[in-house]
């Protein structure tokens, strides 16, 4: 796949996300204990042979620069290729200064320019570990000019409402692609991640700027779907379509499902991050642990139960966690209790506190918030 160069452009959700994305683009929301969710795009990328990466950061940039650095943690720091981060433009190309095209085009010439003949576009916002290779080979011997990745999702209570669908012929061509509406109980929900051949993507690009018709690269191609060789290609792995708050939650809870775990975490190779040297997590004999995943570098006094706790998190006597995720050097103090809720990094629930939240809509404590009795 070295003829193959990879793409992460995020769009812009963040207002489905309150507080949690305040500061920090959807992209970089701490996820599994330890990791940020374009970790798992970086990585699988890499893992697959992807030897060029370019993100897309949007206006929420330091946080990225933050994490990603020059990207050491997945072999990226190189003379040629390897990392490019490209910061948001002023454009006066459109009206629309979120969409993905006007992006696109500010850096066409770079496109021109690269060796490589195709483009993995990849939206951080939905964690799958596909077998790149495989879809890559398929795309090849279809000859096709775009090939959309898509898992057959059972959806029988409604939870993908509003997730982007494809609709495929007898020989596995797009015929359209729309929204999930709930009408059906099992759909092809497309997981924004697809090849497409350079030249096409130039064509697209360039196309839109000049008639104004389109600002995201994906509503481009479906108005130019009879134009070029568009089919899909079957994944059937775990799926986390991470689009608003609850589905951050779950995504994160998911995590304690054993099967769920380890195809993220170990299936198709590993994924890699920023590392801190931190100390192994202190359990002292007053903490009751159960069902959870806690990071290194915390110190556990109290009870946790279906959990993520991020590193360097402290939890008091007498304090309980209970199916909550718990971000980075937060501090829960003695006689606490934290139920159904989200914790961003550092904040502090005080003393005797109770906070509770449902696992339709958990409370969300901001970054560095203090929450007290007094």
């Amino acid at each position: 796949m070295e003829k193959c160069l990879g793409v992460i452009s995020a769009g812009n959700l963040e207002n489905n996300f309150g507080a949690l994305c305040i500061h920090r683009p959807v992209y970089m929301l701490p996820y599994g204990g330890r990791y940020r969710l374009m970790d798992f795009s970086v990585s699988n990328m890499v893992n697959n042979g992807i030897k060029t990466i370019v993100v897309y950061t949007g206006e929420k940039i330091r946080s990225t620069m933050d994490h990603i650095e020059n990207g050491r943690p997945w072999d990226l720091d190189r003379r040629f290729k390897g990392l490019i981060l490209f910061p948001p433009v002023t454009h006066g190309y459109t009206s629309n200064k979120y969409g993905d095209i006007p992006q696109f085009y500010s850096t066409m010439d770079f496109y021109e320019t690269v060796r490589e003949d195709t483009i993995f576009l990849n939206h951080p916002n939905i964690i799958a570990k596909v077998d790149l290779k495989a879809a890559f080979k398929y795309f090849k011997e279809t000859d096709a000019d775009i090939t959309f990745i898509y898992k057959p999702q059972n959806d029988p209570w409604g939870e993908y409402v509003n997730c982007e669908k494809i609709s495929l012929d007898e020989d596995n061509n797009l015929e359209t692609m729309g929204m999930n509406l709930g009408t059906e109980k099992e759909f092809n929900m497309f997981i924004r991640s697809g090849f497409m051949k350079k030249e096409a993507f130039i064509r697209l690009v360039k196309e839109a700027i000049e008639k104004g018709d389109s600002d995201y690269l994906l509503d481009a191609v479906i108005r130019n779907k009879d134009k070029y060789k568009i089919n899909g290609y079957r994944f059937d792995g775990h799926v986390e379509n991470i689009r608003n708050l609850k589905s951050f939650y779950d995504a994160n809870i998911n995590l304690l499902k054993k099967d769920v775990a380890r195809e993220l975490f170990y299936q198709g190779g590993t994924i890699f991050t920023k590392t801190k040297d931190e100390p192994s997590t202190l359990y002292t004999e007053s903490s009751k642990v159960q069902n959870s995943l806690i990071a290194n570098g915390c110190v556990i006094e109290g009870t946790v139960e279906n959990s993520i706790i991020f590193r360097g998190v402290t939890i008091g006597k007498g304090a309980l966690v209970k199916n909550s995720v718990i971000m980075q050097k937060a501090e829960i103090h003695d006689n606490a209790a934290v139920v159904n809720s989200i914790l961003d990094k550092q904040a502090v629930i005080g003393e005797g506190v109770r906070i509770a939240g449902s696992t339709l809509m958990p409370y969300v404590v901001e970054k560095k918030q203090v929450i007290r009795k007094d």
